[in-house]
């Protein structure tokens, strides 16, 4: 019989989706063995400062990523927001899963949604995408740090920490968490994280038999949405050091792709959209408008 061994972080939502895929391996192979193997990363470790400043979301992927080449994995499990725009060599994304909902949750006990937060409320993000969109709307809230997993930060927001907290739908959604969303922030008026709510499965490159058996949980039209928010990302050579989101809807067989790039210190945001066929060529065009209106003085400015 045949073993799959996945790799995984340790957090609550790590768990879930990888033995999410799993599952689905199990069901699209009988004939395979699927196993999990828990392992904690740098990012998951150091909490008491942003990302950004210890080196941003690929800290999630290193010691995975280690653990395949050493042959102790087979593959690894990944929210792919966390995904970096270009992969370690040696590293492939055979399956990307049907999408779960890429929206931003607002949660709160005391508030229904950003507009009714009191003068000066405490909101707590540690993304720089979501600080910038939440400063151009309410200049006057305090933005806070919040790390940890998504337990972690409900805990905080529960001990009074903060008035609000934003966290994504998806993991929520997926940790049985849904009556905790007061308030969904939707598209196009405030923009995601590239490919937030999309779950991939990396593995090594020289591996054609797993790629094969990867390939069944692929989904062709997230694939699409997700390779065009990607794209507009790389293109701005955006990481979580930069606040860049992106949204890709289809329509039919064309994309759809809306773009920002925002100043999380005053709230200053660049927006452009544009449809066609080609995602990679989509995603590079957003890019372009986008810098042609100023997003290149933004990125600058935090160091993109």
């Amino acid at each position: 019989m045949t073993l799959i061994r996945i790799a995984t972080r340790k957090s609550p939502l790590a768990l879930w989706q990888s033995e999410h895929v799993a599952e689905r391996l199990r069901a699209a192979h009988p004939e395979v063995r699927v196993e999990l193997v828990p392992m904690s990363t740098r990012g998951d470790e150091v909490l008491d400062r942003s990302l950004a400043a210890i080196g941003g979301k690929g800290l999630f992927l290193k010691e995975l990523e280690l653990a395949m080449q050493r042959g102790e994995a087979d593959c690894a499990v990944h929210s792919l927001k966390d995904v970096p725009m270009e992969l370690e060599p040696g590293f492939a994304l055979p399956a990307i899963l049907s999408r779960a909902d890429p929206a931003d949750a607002f949660v709160s006990n005391r508030f229904a949604a950003v507009a009714d937060l009191s003068q000066g409320a405490r909101v707590g993000t540690s993304s720089l995408r979501r600080q910038a969109q939440l400063r151009a709307l309410r200049p006057d809230l305090q933005l806070l740090d919040l790390r940890g997993n998504v337990n972690t930060r409900l805990a905080k927001l529960d001990a009074g920490e903060y008035d609000a907290i934003v966290l994504a739908c998806a993991g929520l959604q997926r940790l049985g968490f849904d009556s905790r969303i007061r308030a969904r922030l939707d598209a196009p008026a405030w923009l995601p994280a590239p490919a937030q709510g999309a779950i991939a499965v990396e593995c090594r490159d020289d591996a054609p038999e797993l790629h094969a058996l990867l390939a069944a949980l692929d989904d062709a039209p997230t694939r699409r949405r997700v390779e065009a928010e990607r794209a507009m990302n790389r293109a701005l050579h955006g990481s979580c050091h930069v606040p860049v989101a992106a949204f890709a809807q289809l329509q039919g067989e064309r994309l759809l792709l809306h773009g920002l790039v925002g100043s999380a210190g005053d709230g200053r945001c660049v927006r452009a959209q544009d449809e066609g066929d080609d995602a990679e060529a989509l995603g590079r065009e957003v890019a372009a408008q986008l810098l042609a209106l100023g997003a290149d003085r933004i990125l600058a400015e935090t160091g993109g």
